[in-house]
């Protein structure tokens, strides 16, 4: 038995190696473009209007500051529009309580009332698209924080015309102000950081763009317009990958920027993070069945555990302890390439002492993800269908 553990273990580091050899070649392409693209970036030439649209719901965390950095944009043109379910909404409260102290912005406050979708967010944004002054739709969860030349980077990439949507890689921020305290959100983090970047940049090396990531998209309102609106996202929980999908469908080019925000990590408490992680595993494995399969054979340090045990158990201990070694350092590898030179989180704590731990804890939450179809969202249970699409559950 130990001896088939042993084997196994072996090629999982051999295919954990060759996705980490992938990754880093996909960074070093990720950096020369980013390189080529800085005199054009700092030119900033290409300003059109922009409509922001940001769905709100309740009193988050750090939300007032969040917010602000959206009005602090230096940006010729541009306009807020902020969206929930009613007007007493704590979250909208807080960004009535912004906008004050920044006349010179546009903004607009709506509110759906209680929504006829599934995904709330989705009667949102369709809401906000009527309302828009602008073409280009730029959409911004409220958990981001941005820079002031972030509008600039996301408008940067319409000026090909055959764009059609764009997102920008996050790294993930989380409260340093108790170690225990923020130590579930630093992991999360950083995983958001390594993990969740190093599987964006590989798919873009290998298929193209065929997605968006939430945190910030952009779209040319009519390419929304065209694949029939945001009721396209009503029955789906990853929102975020139907949108890019769905434009790349149109025959639109899809491009990941190569400017960097701030996803501030809400999660401080062990339950609330792991509920979150594993609804966005399960996610995954509902939208992208077949690569989400694929992932566990990107994970290293549980294989280089098992190695160290099997190996051990056959009188190798230091044969194991090399290999279990091997892991750590792939890891370490991606941590530097992904978390340091394309995201540039400044947490050597985080890539170099958490991001093992992390990828250790990947692995739990890619196996959990198979086990039921439930997930919880916004305090409602829903379950998971084929293709991604969600129901409320029975």
């Amino acid at each position: 038995m130990s001896f088939v553990v042993l084997g196994l273990a072996c090629l999982g580091l051999v295919t954990s190696t060759a996705f980490a050899a992938m990754v880093l070649a996909a960074v070093r392409e990720y950096l020369r473009e980013r390189q080529s693209l800085g005199a054009r970036a700092a030119a900033g030439q290409f300003a059109p209007p922009l409509s922001l649209l940001k769905p709100v719901h309740g009193a988050e965390p750090g939300l007032e500051a969040n917010l602000e950095t959206f009005f602090q944009q230096d940006y010729p043109e541009y306009e807020i529009l902020f969206c929930a379910r009613w007007e007493n909404d704590p979250g909208l409260e807080t960004a009535r309580r912004v906008a004050a102290r920044y006349p010179r912005v546009p903004v607009k406050f709506l509110t759906t009332g209680e929504p006829g979708y599934i995904n709330a967010k989705a009667a949102s944004m369709e809401l906000m698209e009527a309302a828009a002054a602008h073409e280009i739709l730029v959409i911004s969860d409220s958990d981001v924080r941005v820079t002031p030349n972030y509008l600039r980077a996301v408008a940067l990439p319409f000026a090909d015309a055959s764009v059609g949507a764009m997102c920008c890689p996050y790294r993930g921020v989380a409260a340093q102000d108790r170690f225990w305290g923020s130590l579930w959100a630093r992991l999360e983090a950083v995983g958001m950081s390594v993990e969740m970047t190093a599987g964006v940049l590989v798919a873009r090396r290998l298929e193209g763009m065929q997605f968006v990531l939430g945190p910030t998209m952009a779209f040319r309102r009519e390419a929304i317009r065209r694949m029939g609106g945001f009721r396209v996202t009503a029955d789906y929980c990853a929102d975020d990958f139907v949108l890019g999908n769905e434009i790349f469908k149109l025959g639109e080019k899809v491009v990941l920027s190569h400017h960097v925000i701030d996803h501030m990590v809400l999660n401080s408490s062990f339950v609330d993070s792991l509920k979150h992680q594993v609804r966005w595993m399960k996610s995954t494995r509902f939208s992208r069945p077949k690569g989400h399969l694929g992932t566990a054979l990107t994970f290293s340090v549980p294989f280089g555990i098992a190695a160290w045990v099997a190996a051990a158990q056959m009188g190798h201990a230091w044969i194991g302890l090399t290999l279990f070694g091997w892991s750590v350092v792939t890891r370490w590898a991606l941590a530097i390439g992904v978390g340091r030179l394309v995201v540039r989180d400044a947490s050597w704590f985080g890539l170099l002492v958490l991001y093992p731990l992390r990828d250790l804890m990947g692995f739990g939450f890619w196996s959990a993800s198979y086990l039921g179809r439930r997930v919880l969202w916004r305090g409602h249970e829903y379950e998971l269908l084929r293709g991604g699409k969600m129901r409320p559950a029975r």
